[in-house]
């Protein structure tokens, strides 16, 4: 009897210890990912500095800029960053309840700053600065639409974690998926707060 004890304990810690070695591997291969991600934007920011090192390109950026319409995308991001911790919070104290809240939050406040950006681009080819216009206009939505693009894709994992939440409830690999997610929209957060300043501001300025 207590032969079979000490089996079932020791089959429990095996059991955990290789539920968190999976977690491990799937949290290390984000972060290859993410770093693999960061070597794509910095070429691309290395090559906007290059073609926007030009003064007259500089001038045109000053006037297709819109300051304040950039700062309301930056704070839904920042704000849909703040949403996402607590997703995160919600999670290690299993509050279902508090996830979905979240997780709804952090969609629409990303979708807003999707929308905003769409909308921008949309004005800016109104007005012929479209990207076969000129080399800068190229460089410009490719760094801008790329990070958009993993906007989307974010989207998508939210409406995919509430989904897996509702049909499977809080499981470890759904808690596990939280925290990739919880890494991916902080990352894109990041990667905004260098577009803003280096294409936007520096723009402006």
């Amino acid at each position: 009897m207590i032969d079979q004890k000490k089996n079932n304990i020791l089959s429990d810690i095996n059991f955990t210890i290789e539920k968190q070695k999976l977690r491990n591997n799937k949290l290390f291969g984000l972060w290859i990912y993410l770093m693999s991600d960061c070597i794509i934007f910095a070429v691309l920011f290395a090559v906007y500095a290059v073609i926007s090192s030009n003064m007259s390109i500089n001038l045109i950026s000053h006037k297709i800029f819109h300051l304040s319409s950039v700062l309301l995308e930056t704070f839904f991001l920042l704000l849909s960053s703040l949403s996402c911790g607590f997703i995160v919070i919600g999670m290690n104290k299993k509050d279902i309840k508090m996830i979905y809240s979240y997780l709804i939050i952090t969609f629409l406040l990303g979708f807003a700053f999707l929308f905003m950006e769409i909308n921008e681009f949309y004005e800016l080819i109104e007005h012929d600065f479209s990207p076969n216009q000129h080399a800068f206009f190229s460089i410009f939505f490719t760094l801008v639409g790329t990070h958009g693009i993993h906007i989307f894709f974010g989207l998508i994992l939210t409406l995919s974690i509430i989904y897996q939440i509702t049909k499977l409830g809080l499981t470890d690999s759904v808690c596990t998926r939280i925290l990739c997610f919880s890494m991916f929209w902080h990352f894109l957060d990041i990667i905004w707060i260098c577009v803003f300043t280096f294409v936007y501001l520096n723009g402006v300025l």
